[in-house]
């Protein structure tokens, strides 16, 4: 049945993993990928996840993962795959996660989170299950490479919404996702979620062999407005919280109103990866982020050392935290904002570039390129390998925008609302110019 609280509803998560003080800087939140084995083929999946490794962490070693995680002031784990109800003991490790006082969530595709499973992960105190929904019906099954998988994931979230544990979805954006945003607002509506994580759709493990489903740079210009006229209009009405994701970003006319915390003046401060979050593998691989490429980040293993110790003293965990503006490249280097925003996100910047300190996914960057009347364009020239965790490398052309567009920039600092509006009468996107009209009337 529906659940009568809903505006009163709780979010879990985020919230539950704010930063502590910062005199004393540990990972407080941890994504661990307990198996590689899955049973969808998503086409924009990081780590080419179908089988599991050969070498996965036994449950004795688990276990002792989990005590880790406990001593070092871990306060939230994820459990993911692959898929990570396809591995038998996902419900023990589960419930010694919530034994040891934090709290346990997990992120699933659903393609087969039967009753049966949900019920143990009920039982096991699971507090938080995150359902990927990639679009309406078709371009969900695309993306997820198996017919019938939307179904399943919406009646699955159905399910988990109707059951004590809290419902979160996520949502991959990219070319084909982008235009469907709206309308799958609308169904997270309707299926009652609590909270809806963004993220762009980065060039890592299959991803980087489709470009074509990337978002160019430019594509921000659209995107931005959009999430923004959404968290407004859809979700905020509703009580859902919009989750943004680390590549989401950074600075610009829209930080304060995308940023959580952002009314507050928060703002992005450069990536977090190894002094507040942690990622692990299936194998005992450990990253300062779950999403990093493991050949370049990975900083032990849990079978050598304690996850302590590669906290302390593994150079791939605690140089990110450690990046200056003299680690930054290209535009990021020159960027009146690159102190604090140290170029983002590392993943993307990596995967993107080859490298981290330069990243054009930034709306920043497009708007100040689209002000002087050009985008970058991203242009791939270097495959992956093939392996988990891999990527290819792209370049970026500057090059003249082909079609005019309403000086957004400059009529976000200088102009009035209806001048705005005149600027926007023939332009597609009507609730782009609607949103920046209703923001300059707000002040």
């Amino acid at each position: 049945m529906a659940d009568p609280t809903k505006k009163q509803r709780k979010v879990f998560g985020a919230k539950s993993r704010r930063i502590g003080s910062t005199e004393d800087p540990h990972p407080i939140y941890c994504v661990w990928e307990i198996t590689l084995a899955c049973d969808l083929g998503c086409g924009h999946c990081g780590s080419r996840a179908g089988q599991a490794r050969p070498d996965e962490l036994s449950t004795d070693e688990c276990l002792e993962v989990v005590e880790q995680l406990a001593e070092l002031g871990v306060r939230e784990v994820t459990l993911i795959g692959g898929e990570a109800y396809l591995r038998d003991d996902w419900d023990v490790i589960a419930a010694e996660v919530a034994r040891q006082g934090m709290l346990c969530g997990m992120t699933t595709g659903a393609r087969n989170l039967t009753d049966e499973r949900l019920e143990k992960a009920v039982d096991a105190g699971i507090k938080v299950i995150s359902v990927s929904i990639d679009g309406l019906e078709r371009t969900h099954d695309v993306q997820r490479g198996a017919k019938g998988s939307w179904k399943a994931a919406t009646d699955a979230a159905r399910r988990i919404g109707d059951s004590p544990i809290h419902l979160g979805t996520n949502t991959q954006i990219n070319r084909l996702s982008m235009p469907e945003l709206p309308a799958l607002a609308d169904l997270l509506v309707d299926i009652g979620t609590h909270a809806w994580q963004i993220q762009l759709t980065v060039p890592m493990g299959r991803a980087s062999d489709r470009p074509q489903l990337l978002l160019q740079p430019y594509d921000l210009l659209d995107l931005f407005p959009m999430l923004v006229w959404l968290k407004q209009s859809r979700l905020e009405p509703n009580g859902i919280e919009l989750q943004p994701g680390n590549n989401v970003g950074y600075f610009g006319p829209y930080e304060h109103l995308l940023r959580p915390g952002g009314e507050r003046g928060a703002v992005w401060a450069g990536c977090q990866a190894g002094a507040w979050v942690l990622g692990l593998e299936a194998d005992g691989k450990i990253k300062g982020c779950p999403s990093l490429p493991s050949t370049e980040y990975s900083g032990g293993n849990v079978r050598e050392m304690t996850i302590a110790d590669a906290v302390a003293h593994s150079e791939q965990l605690t140089a990110i935290a450690k990046r200056t503006r003299d680690d930054l490249w290209g535009y990021c280097g020159d960027c009146y904002y690159g102190d604090h925003c140290k170029a983002g996100c590392t993943w993307t910047a990596h995967c993107l570039m080859g490298k981290s300190g330069n990243n054009p996914y930034c709306i920043h960057r497009a708007l100040q390129y689209d002000n002087q009347g050009q985008r970058e364009r991203l242009v791939k020239v270097e495959d992956a390998p093939g392996d988990p965790f891999d990527n290819g490398r792209f370049e970026t052309v500057v090059e003249p925008h082909p079609e005019a567009r309403p000086d957004v920039l400059q009529s976000i600092l200088g102009i009035s609302a209806e001048e705005v509006a005149e600027l926007g009468a023939d332009n597609d996107s009507a609730w782009d110019v609607e949103h920046l009209a209703k923001t300059l009337q707000k002040g």
